[in-house]
């Protein structure tokens, strides 16, 4: 009677082991000194001890999230060396909109059978991010799950810990008619709304990953696989200068209609200035193709606003000062706070 094991059931240990040793070195060099254990621990450990002594009150902040659909699009090009990066910069902007700082990620990837040649570019988008935002990656899980993920499929999700002063968390509470919103453009989709650029694209439009449109400068499957920008460099620079940030939001699914108003006390509203928001080709191509208005696409797409700033009038030029340093970051101004109900209003 042959045997039957682990392999035969549809999941390669050695496999998995392979892809560790691959991405071994390259996770390490992210380390920071707090941290206590490589890959391989049951756990990550973090020295907080002398980091905390800058803190009188420190706040851990977290939060979770992932690269969505994005990823089919990433299987359609067997193109995976930027899809980490997407997840850095999604789950690190999520909370240096709260005034954290970013300290470690953790990531799992999963899928129905692990190929370590993809797991390796996975992570070395992710190792690339992480160094040039000083984000320690302290380790994670791969996990092979024949029958719980149809084949070929992949999954990719991290968690993000920062730390912040209690008292110099923002969280929008200051927020008052007469503040600017300002917005640092975003690259693209960044990692949201791919579900329907996939359907009009591919199903609506029958274009295909190497297709050429006359306004991208590259095919349309490069132009959907454009890295999440991370903002965490310029508005740290911001922070640490004192200059006051009334509050943040991170344009995610759900766009700037559904983003602010998080954000928003009970008596305020936002005007939103569309012609002042930074023109990307592939929101007009998407909007054409599927005859959309602007809820819904204000609604469903970043529209080229990829992190929002609430300041004061008189602030504006101590920020741009702070991002003369920070070239690759231009600050637009797209709308003001006014009377309101928590809506953002489109004019």
């Amino acid at each position: 009677m042959s045997i039957i094991d682990y392999k035969a059931a549809g999941v390669d240990i050695e496999a998995g082991n392979e892809a560790v040793r691959s991405i071994k070195k390259a996770v390490e060099s992210t380390f920071s000194p707090q941290v206590l254990t490589g890959i391989g621990s049951f756990g990550a450990m973090y020295d907080l001890k002398n980091l905390l002594q800058d803190y009188e009150h420190p706040v851990l902040v977290q939060s979770i999230d992932g690269v969505g659909t994005k990823m089919m699009v990433a299987k359609m090009m067997q193109k995976f060396d930027t899809i980490g990066i997407d997840l850095v910069s999604a789950t690190t902007n999520d909370i240096i909109v709260l005034g954290a700082k970013p300290l470690t990620l953790l990531d799992y990837i999963a899928n129905d059978k692990l190929k370590p040649e993809i797991i390796e570019q996975i992570i070395n988008g992710m190792v690339k991010a992480c160094k040039e935002n000083h984000i320690s990656l302290v380790g994670g899980e791969t996990a092979e799950m024949p029958g719980t993920y149809l084949p070929g499929e992949l999954d990719l999700v991290g968690i993000i810990t920062g730390v912040v002063e209690k008292d110099k968390a923002i969280e929008g509470k200051t927020i008052c008619e007469g503040d600017l919103v300002v917005t640092f453009p975003s690259s693209g989709l960044h990692t949201n709304g791919y579900s329907l650029a996939r359907k009009l694209l591919f199903d609506v439009a029958g274009y295909k990953v190497e297709s050429q449109f006359e306004d991208f400068s590259q095919s349309i499957g490069e132009e959907l696989l454009t890295p999440h920008l991370n903002y965490t460099r310029p508005i740290l620079s911001i922070l640490e200068k004192n200059i006051p940030v009334k509050g943040m939001a991170h344009i995610t699914g759900g766009g700037l209609l559904e983003n602010i108003p998080r954000i928003l006390p009970k008596q305020c509203g936002v005007e939103i200035y569309k012609k002042q928001i930074p023109e990307l080709a592939i929101f007009n191509l998407l909007r054409k193709l599927g005859n959309l208005d602007d809820e819904h696409m204000y609604r469903t797409f970043n529209m080229g606003a990829g992190l929002v700033l609430f300041i004061a009038p008189d602030t504006l030029s101590a920020v741009r000062e702070v991002l003369r340093d920070f070239p690759s970051f231009p600050l637009y101004e797209i709308g003001r706070v006014v009377k309101g109900d928590q809506k953002v209003r489109l004019l």
